[in-house]
């Protein structure tokens, strides 16, 4: 169930990489980092927020009463201003999952961003709406004739995945990784540790500490390993 996130826990999670919070669900044992999806230009703003999902598939494959575009303009309508639009269409790279008027609707609806198990097009106009879209790629082709809605609001997939209505999406220039929403404060915590462990790390070494005794100090192997 989506439910509103705190703004402590937002700007928790803006202040680390998805890099600290891949390695805080690694050493939760929590499988949730999905790879090949990352910001579709140079520049594209970092994005947290709770996931709506919308489910998409080949036209043949589909919801034979809602089109793409009513569907996606209902999970839309229906999210949460600062949530995140998470649409699953399997990984297929020859099929487009969101384009422009979507995007001014996500906009003006006042969504934080979209994440796209696939590609989509028009990504210039995301740019002039200052919209982050995270994908696999680009597209020129409509949606229109090639692509069906399934369903939204409902569990999908980025990769192999699983993304739940509510769970944290985090994107920023390094991919996009899945946050469970009953473990968001846990992963914040030690995301937030593995941040300031690689900092010290830095500076020690920036100081001439032997690189290797600076690693060794913070038992830094020992810090990536999933919980016993």
């Amino acid at each position: 169930m989506r439910q509103p996130i705190s703004k402590a826990l937002v700007n928790g999670f803006m202040a680390v990489s998805t890099s600290n919070v891949s390695d805080a669900l690694d050493r939760l044992g929590l499988q949730c980092a999905p790879t090949q999806i990352g910001a579709l230009w140079e520049g594209c703003r970092k994005i947290v927020g709770p996931a709506m999902t919308l489910k998409l598939a080949p036209v043949e494959s589909s919801h034979k009463e809602i089109t793409t575009v009513i569907g996606t303009l209902q999970a839309i309508m229906e999210a949460h201003t600062g949530d995140v639009l998470v649409i699953d269409i399997g990984g297929r790279m020859d099929l487009n999952t969101f384009g422009g008027v979507a995007g001014a609707t996500s906009k003006h609806y006042g969504l934080a961003g979209v994440v796209c198990d696939g590609v989509s097009r028009d990504i210039d106009e995301f740019k002039t709406l200052d919209l982050p879209v995270f994908g696999k790629g680009f597209i020129h082709q409509s949606v229109r004739g090639r692509v069906g809605y399934v369903g939204h609001d409902i569990d999908v997939k980025l990769g192999t995945n699983v993304v739940r209505p509510g769970d944290l999406i985090v994107g920023d220039e390094n991919g996009v990784v899945v946050v469970p929403h009953e473990r968001m404060a846990e992963v914040l915590k030690i995301a937030r540790f593995v941040k300031e462990t690689e900092d010290r790390v830095i500076a020690a070494i920036r100081n001439g500490e032997h690189p290797i005794e600076a690693h060794q100090k913070v038992k830094y192997d020992d810090m990536l390993k999933a919980a016993s």
